[in-house]
Order: C-alpha cells, then structure tokens, then sequence
C-alpha cells in the first residue's frame, strides 16, 4: 500500500479551532526534584494563549499514550481506544473515529501519516491513519494475559513492548513501509540481564542514538536495558548506579534520553553516549501540574507530558491535561 509523506504546515495548525483550558487541582511536587519557572505563553489572543502550556482532554478520556508529529499531537484512551488530536497552536482537541473497544497505550506517528498504537491488555498491536483514524491493520500479538505497553519505530520495523511477559514483538516494513501480514510478526525474547520481577517490566521504549540498538525501562526495578533488536540480548546500560524507578514513557532526542517516572511525577535526563550503552542522569525535573504522567513527546524547545491520573478512579467526570514543560 503507498502511502503520502505525511507533512503539515504550522499556517494550518494556526487555522484549525480554538479550546478553552480548564484549571486543575494541582498535586504537590515530588521532594527533592527541581520545579522549572512557569512555562510563558507566546502570544495571547481572544481565543486563548497561542501555544498554550495546559492543554484539557474530554472528561473520561483516560489517556496514556503520547506522540507528536508536525504541530499535532496524538495521545489515546486506555477506555475505549478513541485517539485524540490536539492541535499544538492553539490547545483545540478533534476525536478521530471512535476507537474498537481496545485500549490504546503506547504509541508512535510515522513519516507516512501511520499511528503504530499498543492496545495493552487487549494483546494487539494496531496501526491508525492519522487523518481519518481509520485502523490500517490490527495484530494479535500478545496472549492472555499480556499487556502492549509502548512502541518504537526504526527504520524498517516497529517494536513493542511486553509489560508482563519478557519479549518484544516486531512488525516488520516491508518496502515503502508496507505493513506486514499477520503471520510476519515476529516475537523477540527477552534474555541476557533483563530478568521479569513482579509487577510491571518492559515499558518505555526507543532506539539508541546510533539507531543500531534499543533501549527499554524497566518500571519495577528503574533499570535502563540496551536491547539487540535481531536476538533480544538485553544488557544494563551503565547510569553509574542510578535508578530510574516507575520508569514509564521515553523519548530519544539527540543524546538525551527522557524518561517519565509516573507515580513519583517527575521526568529524568539521561546524557548517553551514541551506542546507548552508558549513560548519567543529569537532571531529575517535576512540575506542580503533572498528576502521574504516563508519556512524554517534543515540539519545538517544550516537552509535552499526558497525565494519566492512576491515583484517581476513572468516571466520566474526571479531567485530564497534556502540560508542557521547558526541555531541561
């Protein structure tokens, strides 16, 4: 199937709706850690600041994941799996086509306009058109029991995690970025030093910086394995001793690694060397909006955080933001 470059330009973003930002109870912050200055809004117009720091969601929404392509970010409910478009510019929320039922988790947009989605504990792995919220192909790839948690893209595959079982499982690209058929998945076991604990293991999910290898959290031990995508060989990248505990989504951006420690609301920087096999923690930064963040995306100089809210019981009544931070 040929699919267009997915490009956007920031004039269209500007055009697209208004959203009102609604205020919150703010949590306290996490002890310890470095509260940024409050994040400045560009430009203000009657609509609304441009840019806004505060985004809301529908109420229920439940979300979890978050990717950003363009001026857009996408993030999903852990409900019914509807995936949310949020027009970066001006803070406007679009519902795309209602989602299957199936939660969505995790996810990643391509170059191709593509939303590679983690259902979590439904077991699939689903690939979304970004525009319509079509689902191109959905993948049973995890049995009873499992829990998709988080995706990465490379090159010429996509590869998602496992929270309760010790593998990763790879949708291979075919030429173009076809999607593969069913039957092509391949399932990645995890061995070498990633050892399953109880609880939640394998989230987070990136590539290295050299884009030869990947890098995986482990939530309930804080340990940062560097995976062999063709055989599953986890060894601990060397943080000097360093845990990154709750770890949940991360992000890649040149050497620097994000990671989201979501019940302890705060966001690590790991400064890595370009094979992701030793790395520091250079920054541990938390913020009095973030209420149990679940995954982190960029745009621009800002990093963007969905709070997932675990700590509060999902009704139809509870609210939930995207906040956006300075990058540290």
């Amino acid at each position: 199937m040929h699919h267009r470059p997915f490009t956007w330009s920031l004039a269209a973003a500007l055009v697209v709706g208004t959203a009102a930002v609604v205020p919150l109870a703010l949590p306290a912050a996490a002890a310890g850690a470095t509260v940024p200055a409050p994040l400045s809004h560009a430009v203000a117009s009657s609509h609304g600041p441009l840019f806004p720091a505060e985004i809301s969601l529908p109420n229920g929404f439940r979300p979890e994941g978050l990717a950003i392509k363009g001026p857009f970010a996408y993030t999903g409910s852990l409900g019914d799996g509807t995936i949310a478009r949020i027009t970066l510019a001006n803070g406007a929320v679009r519902l795309l086509a209602p989602g299957p039922g199936a939660p969505s988790a995790g996810m990643k947009v391509d170059d191709r306009g593509r939303i590679f989605v983690a259902g979590g504990a439904s077991g699939e792995a689903r690939v979304v058109d970004a525009s319509s919220g079509a689902i191109l192909a959905t993948y049973h790839v995890a049995g009873t029991g499992g829990f998709v948690n988080d995706v990465a893209l490379t090159h010429d595959a996509a590869y998602f995690t496992d929270s309760v079982n010790p593998v990763l499982y790879k949708l291979p690209l075919g030429r173009g970025g076809g999607l593969p058929a069913a039957g092509q998945v391949v399932t990645v076991p995890l061995t070498g030093d990633f050892v399953t604990q109880p609880g939640f293991n394998a989230n987070g999910i990136s590539r290295t910086p050299d884009g030869r290898g990947l890098l995986v959290i482990q939530s309930n031990t804080g340990l940062l394995f560097r995976v062999d995508p063709a055989t599953g060989n986890a060894r601990t990248v060397d943080l000097g001793g360093a845990l990154l505990t709750n770890g949940d989504g991360i992000l890649l951006s040149g050497l620097s690694l994000f990671v989201v420690q979501n019940q302890i609301n705060q966001v690590a920087t790991v400064a890595l060397d370009r094979a992701g096999r030793h790395g520091r923690v250079v920054s541990q930064v938390t913020d009095p909006r973030f209420d149990v963040p679940t995954a982190v995306a960029e745009f621009g100089h800002r990093l963007y955080l969905v709070n997932a809210r675990f700590d509060v019981t999902p009704t139809p009544d509870v609210t939930y933001t995207v906040v956006a931070i300075h990058r540290p």
